[in-house]
């Protein structure tokens, strides 16, 4: 199995008030604190859930929230560039 991070996809992505949750093509399941993204722990659930995976999964998009993220990214588990240069982190 392949694992490296440059190859992985998202399949499958959840958003509760807490967690982003991502079903990998490598077979792992990751959740990820949702303080970890500024911009969709702030959003409304409405538009938590108005995304597309773009690039065949390799990325995350969220038009209305000007928000992407990585599969790499989030597989590794690195906090949003937003959230890393808070001083509270």
């Amino acid at each position: 199995m392949n694992t490296s991070t440059d190859t992985i996809r998202i399949l499958a992505l959840a958003i509760t008030d807490s967690h982003l949750t991502a079903q990998l093509s490598d077979g792992r399941t990751v959740s990820n604190p949702l303080k970890w993204y500024p911009r969709l722990l702030n959003a409304t659930g409405k538009d938590r859930r108005d995304f597309e995976l773009s690039g065949d999964g390799y990325a995350v998009h969220w038009e209305k929230l000007d928000e992407d993220l990585s599969a790499s990214g989030v597989a590794a588990g690195i906090p949003s560039v937003e959230y890393r240069h808070r001083s509270d982190a």
